[in-house]
């Protein structure tokens, strides 16, 4: 079990003060790893009071995904809190609904900001880091959507599409610097996000009767993974889009 041993190890957050974040993140610091979450406020600690009542360090970066400035300074933050980072999870994001047709401009570049540019720049003050220390692991929230092309989400499923391909970039020109670059890809899963969709019962039948599971997918369904990909347990896995699912995409 030591390959899967964090201890000692920093862990980069963003979105993780509820849901699929949130369940990662305490996955993480259950493996030993101390967190620096990145968060839009400094008024919800609920993740970091869970995080320090399993003994471990936890420290907020208040940063807007949406605002390049803060996301291309905010590691400069971290580095003079906790002095390095081991690990990164890309996991901030954000949904808009509109049919193609409606959709709006602003809309469009709220989700590819949030959603893919900061995902972008975050892996790049990260990897430049772990160039110079010899190594490290950047987990990038990837969807369904990076394989599917959803209903009336355009943005979300080309950002989502998006996010996939720069994983692979990404792990083609940094494996040999003992970077592993990868992907989380959840699938349907019980989330404020997805509540329209689960109050939508027609919809939402028709999604769990594809799910071969049976059952819609639980932040803590993700928690086994981002400790793989973020442990030396992954150390030759380069490139790749993890996807829990409960067996949709195989149906």
């Amino acid at each position: 079990m030591n390959l899967f041993d964090l201890s000692g190890k920093v862990a980069v957050i963003t979105g993780a003060t509820r849901g699929l974040g949130q369940a990662m993140v305490i996955g993480l610091a259950e493996a030993g790893a101390d967190i620096a979450l990145i968060q839009r406020t400094e008024t919800e600690k609920t993740t970091k009071e869970m995080i320090e009542r399993l003994g471990r360090r936890c420290e907020i970066f208040v940063c807007d995904l949406a605002d390049m400035e803060h996301v291309k300074t905010v590691m400069n933050q971290v580095d003079e809190c906790f002095g390095h980072v081991d690990i990164l999870v890309n996991n901030g994001g954000i949904q808009r609904r509109s049919p193609a047709v409606q959709f709006s401009e602003e809309d469009w570049d709220e989700v590819f900001a949030v959603n893919l540019k900061s995902v972008f720049f975050l892996c790049q003050q990260a990897g430049q880091r772990m160039i110079t220390q010899g190594g490290g692991k950047i987990i990038n929230i990837a969807s369904l959507l990076s394989f599917q092309g959803g209903v009336t989400v355009p943005a979300y499923a080309a950002a989502k599409g998006g996010v996939a391909q720069l994983t692979k970039a990404l792990a083609n020109e940094w494996a040999g610097h003992g970077i592993n670059v990868n992907a989380i890809a959840p699938g349907y899963m019980d989330t404020d996000m997805n509540r329209e969709l689960l109050h939508d019962k027609t919809r939402s039948r028709q999604i769990l009767e594809r799910i071969p599971a049976g059952r819609w997918g639980t932040p803590e369904d993700l928690k086994g993974a981002v400790v793989f990909l973020a442990s030396r347990a992954s150390d030759y896995v380069n490139g790749h889009v993890l996807v829990v699912d409960g067996g949709w995409l195989g149906r």
